[in-house]
């Protein structure tokens, strides 16, 4: 990691205020928290039969988005799954103080992904994905209240859903309808025990959609985050293994278009082949970009498409890249490693193939045939910093902060980056790879997700008993 990252972790005091007015000497550290807390009673929380009930009922609602689904898919039914959740949550408290999508207009904006550009003038696609904000007790100040962020959108592919007794299965198990269910547990079981909630301190709990399929928030927790639904502690729910992350990445996505000429499989040579092009520039990519000298970001050499026919060479086609950043200067780099990598990609293709009579047009002209996109770019990273919130989380409400030399990844948490007066975090049960989010056999244990329950609680009890009065530092 950074100077920066390690300048941070070796800051170790900050005065604090408490509640009760009086200061407290409080220290940051690595996140070696036990999970209980040493200034919070004890605020264990478990999903109930209905907790139960009320997944189930989500997982078996389709809520993958059309940019994951693709054309002629049926409609997400997201608008349902808002509905059950906020009747849900109803009977813990929280009440509903908006429901609804933003209008075309609003993201025609340069950081906006294009693929969300491009369907945003259809009435349907933002309509099918509204989000939702749910309030514990009155609207007040920003200082007093905790945001969680948890999104109701999946991925792609239905999954079996069901429940064992001891795991629940299907698409959102664990990314992120589990986290979603146990949020509502754990805040259930936080004003069980500290009267505050509600009162003097609030809760504002974001049910977003447009998380998933690449649309990067733009259209469900960006607008909310601009309208004031935050807090000075937001939290978003995602896979962290229980260990809260102030870190979030962000990634631009390359597009490559070959538009060259379709030929017959008896005369390859007299078209463009841009199955072998596009097939040549991966190998070249993931080889010359993963040979950048660290400290570097990964790269995904992600989806090459031509053509589906066995007698017909394709002459257009496409591949994408995907190019996570942690800070502005990174992705800017990652652009222009890009750019360099394709043109010797190129040039190296139009030496190999120019001697081949099958592909000796294909060679002549790949430069002229091949262009590069940008599908998304100049997002936003986060990097938040606050000895004081993370001595309550650590110490207060025992929940360790994930070590900095591990990858953070990219999420909506981005939107927060620069937000004044507020400190942000990454937490949920579970792991987003070990519990095959985004692949086939996804889930959550019920005990990942009453552990997630139980830490959310004790945030909220130990941010009411404790929470620093002072002006918080904003990320940087």
């Amino acid at each position: 990691m950074s100077g920066d990252t390690a300048a941070r972790t070796t800051d170790t005091s900050t005065d604090t205020e408490t509640d009760s007015g009086t200061s407290t000497s409080t220290s940051t550290g690595t996140g070696t928290g036990t999970g209980t807390g040493t200034g919070t009673a004890k605020t264990g929380a478990r999903l109930d039969a209905d907790d139960r009930e009320l997944l189930l009922d989500l997982l078996r609602l389709p809520t993958a988005g059309p940019l994951e689904t693709g054309p002629g898919a049926p409609r997400p039914l997201l608008p349902e799954a808002l509905t059950v959740y906020a009747r849900a949550a109803g009977t813990v408290g929280l009440a509903e103080v908006y429901r609804g999508a933003p209008r075309a207009a609003d993201l025609d904006r340069p950081d906006v992904p294009l693929t969300v550009r491009q369907r945003a003038g259809d009435d349907s696609f933002l309509a099918s994905q509204p989000s939702l904000v749910l309030r514990l007790g009155p609207e007040l100040p920003r200082a007093a209240t905790v945001m969680f962020n948890v999104h109701l959108d999946t991925v792609a592919g239905l999954e079996p859903v069901g429940f064992d007794g001891r795991r629940f299965t299907g698409r959102g198990a664990i990314d992120a309808k589990g986290p979603a269910v146990a949020l509502l547990a754990g805040i259930r079981a936080a004003v069980a025990v500290e009267p505050r909630l509600g009162s003097s301190v609030g809760v504002l709990v974001q049910a977003v959609s447009g998380e998933e399929g690449g649309a990067m928030g733009v259209f469900g927790t960006r607008p909310l985050v601009e309208a004031g639904y935050v807090g000075a502690l937001n939290v978003f729910c995602e896979p962290t293994g229980l260990r809260y992350l102030p870190r979030a990445t962000a990634a631009v996505t390359a597009r490559l278009r070959v538009g060259g000429e379709d030929a017959i499989d008896d005369c390859p040579g007299e078209g463009h082949n841009a199955s072998v092009l596009l097939g040549f520039l991966a190998q070249y990519l993931a080889r010359e970009l993963g040979a950048v000298a660290a400290p570097r970001d990964p790269v995904c050499v992600a989806g090459l498409s031509t053509g589906p026919l066995h007698n017909r060479v394709y002459g257009t086609g496409e591949l994408l890249l995907n190019l996570p950043y942690r800070d502005a200067g990174s992705g800017l780099r990652a652009e222009t490693a890009v750019r360099a990598a394709i043109d010797a990609g190129l040039a190296a293709f139009g030496r190999e193939f120019a001697g081949l009579p099958e592909f000796a047009r294909t060679a002549a002209d790949c430069a002229r045939i091949t262009r590069l996109d940008w599908l998304k770019r100049g997002l936003p990273v986060l990097d938040s910093r606050h000895p004081a919130f993370e001595d309550l989380l650590t110490r207060q409400a025992g929940i360790p902060r994930l070590p900095d030399g591990e990858p953070a990844f990219t999420c909506d948490a981005i939107w927060t980056a620069g937000l004044p007066d507020a400190f942000t975090v990454v937490l949920g049960p579970g792991d987003l790879g070990a519990n095959r989010a985004h692949a086939t056999g996804e889930f959550a244990d019920l005990a990942q997700l009453d552990g997630f329950a139980s830490a959310v609680a004790r945030l909220l009890v130990a941010f009411a008993r404790h929470r620093p009065l002072r002006r918080p530092h904003a990320d940087r």
